[in-house]
Parts: C-alpha cells; structure tokens; sequence
C-alpha cells in the first residue's frame, strides 16, 4: 500500500532527509511521494515507514488505500470525525443496529416458543 502527503503537511522537510529511497519529492512547495520509487520500507532496516515515523504531524504521512471504496470511507470517517469528534462513527451504528436486530430476533423466538407452548402442550 502506498503513502500520500496530506495537506496536513507542514514542510520540515524531516521526510526528504529519513526516506532511504528518496522517494519524496518537493514540487512548488509542496511534498509529494514518487509512488515508483517508494518501498514503504519494505525490505530495508526499518520496521515502519520512515515518512510515518519523521513525520511531527499525525496526519502529514499517510497510508493511501489502494480501493476507491477503502479511500472513500477513510475520507469520510476521517471528516466524520473532525465534525462530530468521534471517530467511531460506524462501529457505534453498527453496534446499535446489532443490537436492535438481537432484540427483534429475540422477540421472535420467544414468540414463537410461546406459539409452540399454547400449540402443543405436555399433558
């Protein structure tokens, strides 16, 4: 998976002098990855990217999803969070949903453990 340079760069240019492949680049002032010569340190000393790791911000360095759907979710978590201050958004809808679905489940089988009570009793 490959990494991008956000907006939320800050030009320290502490990624150009930690890449071992030199892959960053500086065009018009602005940071960019060359994705044809980044490795993202794969097979080399490090154990984790070294623009991830030199990089101050928390978000100037980042993993590029290489799915449409994986990079349109992360955007939209990520805004979702910034928005909201949470950034659990679709666990928290998924454990509500979850839990409405075991609730109306539940209500069926009993309703139907109830049906096969009166339908068949044990005398």
């Amino acid at each position: 998976m490959a990494y991008t340079i956000t907006s939320q760069c800050i030009s320290c240019n502490r990624c150009l002098s930690v890449c071992p492949t030199n892959a960053i680049k500086v065009t018009d002032g602005k940071h960019w990855i060359d994705s044809t010569l980044c490795t993202n340190c794969v097979g080399s000393a490090y154990s984790v990217p070294q623009c991830v790791a030199g990089c101050p911000t928390y978000d100037g360095c980042i993993e590029q999803p290489s799915d449409y759907w994986e990079s349109w979710f992360t955007t939209y978590n990520r805004l979702v969070g910034k928005l909201t201050k949470k950034q659990d958004y679709w666990e928290r809808w998924f454990d509500t949903y979850s839990q409405k679905f075991s609730e109306i489940l539940s209500e069926s089988q009993r309703d139907r453990n109830l049906t096969l009570l009166v339908s068949n009793p044990t005398h």
